[in-house]
């Protein structure tokens, strides 16, 4: 081997993310970081699939305003009040703490599960930041399940690459990337939305221009969200759509899947910034989607079904909608390659992180080149989040609910299992229950989630208790301790202080960015202000040079947010 081999080896293996172990304090991150992460997850390519959707299905005006933000004020009190309190308490992921209250053969299996899961997720969002860049080659669009085009698969080869090199380097340079990246993006969603409502308004009976919050309430009635089901499909209801918008990410909330990214802030209050990612993003952009689609798909003399992210936002916003949905799903594959690559390595412990995410990114890239969870995401999100969620209900459990009825916590590792039937049991009973009652109609697939997490914890609960967990283990400390990791933590040198000071670049940059996506904002207002006489010229105009004011953004944010990393 040779010696430049072993010493970036080396450097690879300094990328520790505190697998094993919980996250020191030196480590803590702050908030913004969190706003920016969530916020670039969150505001992602496929909201330009799901907000499109919402027209598609012939959801009114009301369910989506409404139905919408109720939903997502629910996913972040979700993520505030049960996933971050344990991340925060315990400083570990949801994949290493399993292993102390089911087992290292029940953790085996979950960690498989959900790191495919999330494989399939992220190589969803690849396929969508590729459905952007095939436009400028010419390549169709890809609505099968396989790939019809060889060029598509190349494109995936290398936006994959890029994913899976940002996975590796961890948690810090993912936030990094993301809080660079949201801004513009909200903005692109907001511009985006602006720049083809007046091609709504004339386009409507009667046509006519938007100038009153009534008259966008009319076009949102008449022309984007109608209310009429396709036919022969029934309407999607009020609560249908909160229901979605609060499973969604299912997952990652209530399934406890963001311990993973919540370990690292500095108090549970943190789990509130995913108001960033539900709010700008699951909402305003779902809701801006969904008026590009309708507006695009009359652009193109089509039906909203036929077209994809990169038809939607190439006709919105031109070569900067290309790059929109390329970014939007880097910011949703990063992180969640990220997860993935914690979750293997969790059971693969003699392989560092970087390693197992690099497979991981490989498998991952192979699927994103079948876009077959792309043209069936709703479903996969809806089930994606009922596989893995029981688990986040037995965490809980034993977590928050054993110490107050006289349950032992962490007794399986008391008594040395290597499984735990209880919990194994109670997710499949649970997993199964929801399959029947979906299957036979019972209940909605969006509306299982409170009675099967409900269920989960019941039978844990009981079952639990005929097996070890009413008993006291006297003489023996919690299998949780510092001592048990102060190896591993020990093995990371703290990261030196770095000086403090104003950075005249840095504040020089901060400007020119804020400046630019104002620039951005601007010309979206000044085409959607337009006379119908003058519409089509400043549209054209607009998607021509908007590329100017958004490649000096890139430029100058990743100036500011370098610099300005230097005095943390």
């Amino acid at each position: 081997m040779s010696e430049s081999h072993i010493n970036a080896t080396k450097n690879l293996d300094k990328l520790y993310e505190f697998e094993r172990a919980p996250v020191t304090q030196d480590r803590l991150q702050p908030g913004r970081y969190f706003a920016g992460l969530f916020a670039g997850e969150h505001v992602a390519g496929t909201e330009f699939v799901i907000g499109a959707t919402f027209v598609a299905w012939g959801v009114n005006a009301y369910d989506v305003f409404i139905g919408l933000l109720l939903g997502n004020i629910m996913a972040v009190l979700t993520w505030t009040l049960v996933c971050a309190p344990i991340a925060v308490g315990t400083r570990l992921t949801l994949y290493w703490y399993l292993r102390r209250i089911a087992g290292p053969a029940t953790t085996v299996v979950y960690n498989i599960l959900n790191a495919v899961l999330f494989c399939i997720l992220a190589g969803c969002m690849i396929t969508v930041s590729a459905s952007a860049v095939r436009i400028p080659f010419g390549i169709p669009a890809q609505v099968h399940w396989y790939p019809e085009d060889i060029r598509f698969v190349f494109v995936v080869l290398g936006l994959g690459a890029f994913v899976v090199a940002l996975a590796i380097l961890g948690f810090k340079k993912l936030a990094q990337f993301s809080y660079i990246c949201s801004p513009w993006l909200f903005v692109m969603f907001l511009g985006g939305a602006l720049v083809v409502l007046p091609c709504l308004a004339m386009n409507m009976d009667g046509g006519g221009q938007i100038r009153s919050w009534q008259d966008f309430w009319t076009i949102a009635n008449k022309m984007i969200w109608t209310g009429q089901a396709p036919a022969g499909k029934e309407s999607v209801t009020f609560w249908q759509v909160a229901a979605f918008a609060w499973i969604c990410n299912l997952a990652m909330n209530a399934g406890l899947s963001d311990m993973a990214l919540l370990r690292y802030a500095k108090s549970s209050s943190y789990g509130l910034y995913t108001a960033f990612g539900m709010l700008f993003g699951h909402y305003l952009a779902w809701i801006f989607a969904g008026i590009m689609g309708a507006g695009s798909a009359i652009i193109l003399k089509t039906v909203i079904q036929q077209l994809d992210a990169g038809d939607v936002a190439y006709n919105a916003l031109g070569f900067s909608g290309i790059i929109a949905v390329i970014l939007a799903g880097w910011t949703t594959s990063n992180p969640t390659m990220y997860r993935a690559g914690l979750a293997f390595q969790a059971i693969t412990p003699g392989w560092p992180r970087w390693l197992v995410t690099l497979v991981a990114g490989i498998a991952t890239t192979i699927i994103a080149a079948f876009p077959f969870v792309f043209t069936r995401l709703l479903d996969f999100v809806g089930w994606y989040g009922l596989l893995l969620m029981p688990v986040g209900a037995i965490v809980f459990t034993e977590h928050w609910i054993f110490p107050k009825i006289g349950l032992t916590r962490y007794w399986a590792a008391y008594k040395n299992l290597t499984l735990s039937w209880p919990a194994l049991a109670s997710w499949v009973i649970a997993i199964a229950t929801a399959f029947v009652l979906e299957r036979t109609g019972a209940i909605h697939l969006f509306y299982l989630f409170v009675p099967i997490w409900c269920l989960t914890s019941v039978l844990y609960i009981v079952l639990s208790m005929f097996s070890g967990a009413s008993k006291k283990y006297p003489g023996q400390p919690e299998p949780f301790t510092n001592d048990e990791v102060a190896p591993a933590i020990a093995s990371v040198a703290a990261r030196p202080n770095k000086p403090a000071g104003k950075d005249m670049l840095c504040m020089v940059s901060r400007v020119a960015a804020i400046l630019s996506l104002a620039v951005c904002l601007f010309l979206a207002i000044w085409v959607f202000v337009a006379s119908p006489d003058v519409y089509e010229a400043r549209f054209d105009l607009f998607k021509k040079i908007l590329i100017i004011p958004s490649l000096i953004y890139f430029v100058s944010a990743t100036i500011w947010v370098v610099r300005e990393d230097v005095e943390i």
